[in-house]
C-alpha cells in the first residue's frame, strides 16, 4: 500500500512541481557559483513574473477546455501601443495603463465572442486574432521600437518595495486573485464543469457562452498586464517582444498539473511551472550551452504534452 505522503503528492501534481523547483535551485546553488545568491534568485522571480501573469489567464482558459494562442500578440500590442496611448497631460501615467488594459481586455472579449457565440474553435479564433494583431502592429509601428516615458510603467519595471521587485508583488496579487476565483468562488466550480463536459454544462444551464467570454477577457487582461510589465523591464517595446511568452505560458500551465484537455487543474501549479521554465533557461545560459538547447527543450516539452494529452483522451 502506498504511503500517505506519496499518495498526496501523486494526487497533487503542483506539489511535485514545487519540489522540483526547490531541488533544481538547491543543486544549482551548490554547484554553480553565484546561482543561489539572493540577487540572482530575485532576478529569476522577476523574469518568472511576466510568464506567471500571462499564464494566469491561460490557466483559466485551459481549465475550461480552451486555449489562447493570442497571448504573445496581446503582450506585444500592449508594449508597443502603451507609449502611444499615454497622454502627456497625465503626469501619473495611470490613464495610459487603463487604456492599454482596456484594449487588451477588449481583444480577449473578441476572442471569447468568436469562440462562444460564433462557435469558432478557440485554437483557430485566437490564432487568427494573433495574426491580425501582428499585421496591425506592422502598419502602426512599422517595425520600429518605441521607448516608454510613462512614470507608472517605469516604476513597475524598476521599483523594489520591501526589497522585492514590483513585478513580483504584482504577480503575488494576481496569483491570490486567480486562486480565490478557482477555489473559493462559485465561478471556479463552473470552470471545472465546463472543461470536463461543456455539453452537459450547457444543458444544465451554466451559461457556457458568458463564462467563455469572461475567461478570454481575463486572459486578455492578464496578457496586457504582462505586456506592461515587460515594457517596464525593457524600457522599450518592439515587434515580437511577446512571442516568447506564448509557448511558455502554455508550458507553465501544463507543467503545474493542469490538464490540457480541461476540467482539472489549479493555478497553484502554474506558479512553480513558470519559475521552473525560467530557471531551466537560466541554467542553459550559465553553463554556456548552445541556444539551440532551449529550442530542443521546448520541443521535447511539446512532444511530451501531446503524448500526455493523447493518454488522457484514451482514458
Amino acid at each position: 500500500m502506498r504511503p500517505a505522503p506519496l499518495a498526496r503528492l501523486a494526487g497533487r501534481p503542483w506539489l511535485l512541481t514545487f519540489a522540483l523547483v526547490a531541488l533544481v535551485w538547491l543543486v544549482a546553488g551548490l554547484t554553480l557559483r553565484g546561482f543561489g545568491s539572493w540577487g540572482h534568485l530575485r532576478y529569476l522571480l522577476e523574469l518568472s513574473a511576466v510568464i506567471g501573469i500571462a499564464a494566469a489567464g491561460q490557466t483559466l482558459v485551459v481549465i475550461a477546455g480552451g486555449i489562447d494562442l493570442s497571448v504573445g500578440a496581446v503582450i506585444t500590442v500592449s508594449a508597443i501601443l502603451l507609449p502611444l496611448l499615454s497622454p502627456a497631460a497625465d503626469p501619473t501615467g495611470f490613464l495610459g495603463l487603463a487604456l492599454t488594459l482596456a484594449l487588451a481586455t477588449g481583444i480577449g472579449c473578441l476572442n471569447g465572442a468568436g469562440a462562444a457565440y460564433l462557435r469558432v474553435p478557440p485554437i483557430i479564433m485566437t490564432l487568427a486574432m494573433a495574426t491580425f494583431l501582428q499585421g496591425l502592429l506592422i502598419i502602426v509601428a512599422g517595425g520600429s521600437a518605441v521607448s516608454v516615458g510613462n512614470p507608472a510603467v517605469i516604476w513597475l519595471g524598476s521599483a523594489r518595495p520591501f526589497g522585492l521587485p514590483a513585478g513580483v508583488i504584482l504577480w503575488a496579487l494576481v496569483s491570490l486573485a486567480v486562486l480565490l476565483v478557482i477555489h473559493r468562488a462559485p465561478f471556479g466550480a463552473r470552470l471545472m464543469a465546463i472543461g470536463a463536459n461543456p455539453l452537459a454544462s450547457r444543458l444544465s444551464g451554466l451559461g457556457v457562452e458568458r463564462a467563455s467570454l469572461r475567461l478570454y477577457a481575463a486572459s486578455g487582461f492578464c496578457s496586457g498586464l504582462a505586456g506592461i510589465l515587460v515594457l517596464g523591464m525593457n524600457r522599450q517595446g518592439y515587434a515580437g517582444i511577446g512571442e516568447p511568452y506564448l509557448l511558455t505560458s502554455i508550458a507553465a500551465v501544463v507543467l503545474g498539473g493542469t490538464s490540457i484537455l480541461g476540467g482539472r487543474g489549479t493555478y497553484a501549479g502554474t506558479i512553480p511551472g513558470a519559475i521552473l521554465l525560467v530557471t531551466t533557461s537560466a541554467l542553459i545560459t550559465v553553463v554556456n550551452a548552445s541556444p539551440g538547447w532551449r529550442a530542443i527543450m521546448f520541443g521535447s516539452l511539446i512532444l511530451a504534452l501531446l503524448l500526455i494529452s493523447g493518454r488522457e483522451a484514451r482514458r
